[in-house]
């Protein structure tokens, strides 16, 4: 009998990570199709300006979306992320001070209030056994009037110096922070939490049975995603150099499809908070897109969501019949 021919390991590594691959590729088209419109429109190709305007602007999407991966890839979803972000930009402009040690301090305790927040998330989805859309929902609304309650109005002030760490207007230093986050998620994915969170993901009574304590990595994934969600608070306060309690509104829904672009199941299982970053930076292009090309305001979120949608379809169709291919 003659055996079957075996696939190349590349091949098998594309197939593997379907998701990922296809959020590349998009990002990569996206990127073309933006220079190709800025040299019309500008007569030049975009510079150090426009690609460290882009950065700043794109890294509270960034962490917003690693936010909801994280929970996404368990199976549920969390709604909670704009709520966290408005409180932790809140408390935030608030807060910091000019001396180092100030700002060290605020930082950590706006992480650690982002982790109470998840942690809440995590408790009454895992141990409470409620539907994680109805908690989340439940939860943003909290965390906006908490928001509101501590700053009532856009205001406060951010040092100088922390802008320049966290949205430096000179130069994207800010990458250096998304491979920081990849780096602690490929750590985090080898321990048993990572594996957890996988796990619950793909099924969860074969996880239980498995030995995987199912109830501490669902918790563990909320924490992490509240955690998350409060560096995307601090990034955004760090660009905007002042607070508002109600900016983060809109990233529930653009986390959700940084996820979606980055190729990630919303069935969970799948994916990784690094396709989150490539769908972020995919969504960030498609409004620069919209805008150098001259599209009424009136008109471009119409243009966006078909862009996302044709987008989310095609990714969605390729990765299904990769995925059947690799099973063939």
């Amino acid at each position: 009998m003659p055996q079957p021919k075996r696939k190349a390991a590349w091949i098998r590594l594309v197939e593997q990570n379907a998701g990922l691959v296809l959020s590349a590729v998009l990002l990569v088209i996206a990127i073309v199709l933006y220079c190709a419109i800025y040299y019309a429109a500008q007569g030049r190709l975009p510079g150090g300006f426009e690609l460290t305007t882009t950065v700043n602007n794109t890294m509270p999407l960034v962490f917003a979306g690693a936010a909801q991966a994280i929970v996404v890839i368990t199976g549920g979803i969390d709604l909670s992320v704009g709520g966290v972000i408005d409180l932790t930009n809140a408390l935030a402009a608030l807060y910091l001070g000019d001396s180092p040690l100030s700002m060290v301090l605020c930082t950590i305790g706006v992480i650690a209030v982002g982790g109470a927040c998840g942690l809440l998330n995590g408790l009454l989805v895992a141990y409470g056994r409620l539907q994680p859309i109805l908690v989340t929902l439940a939860t943003l609304a909290i965390f906006q009037g908490l928001a509101i309650r501590v700053l009532p109005a856009p205001g406060g002030s951010v040092p100088e110096a922390y802008t320049a760490i966290l949205a430096n207007f000179e130069a994207p230093y800010s990458l250096v922070f998304i491979v920081v986050l990849l780096v602690v998620w490929a750590l985090v994915r080898r321990t048993s939490i990572g594996v957890g969170i996988y796990a619950i993901g793909n099924d969860d009574l074969a996880a239980k049975s498995s030995g995987v304590k199912n109830l501490r990595s669902r918790v563990t994934a909320y924490v992490l995603s509240g955690m998350l969600a409060a560096v995307a608070g601090l990034f955004l306060v760090a660009n905007a150099t002042s607070g508002d309690p109600t900016t983060g509104n809109g990233y529930t829904l653009r986390s959700i499809v940084a996820v979606v672009l980055g190729g990630i199941s919303l069935f969970g299982g799948r994916g990784t908070p690094i396709s989150a970053v490539i769908g972020a930076f995919v969504s960030t292009m498609i409004v620069n897109i919209l805008f150098f090309a001259q599209i009424d305001p009136l008109y471009q979120s119409f243009f966006e969501g078909v862009f996302l949608v044709v987008a989310v379809l095609l990714t969605a169709i390729i990765s299904r019949l990769m995925r059947r291919r690799a099973v063939a």
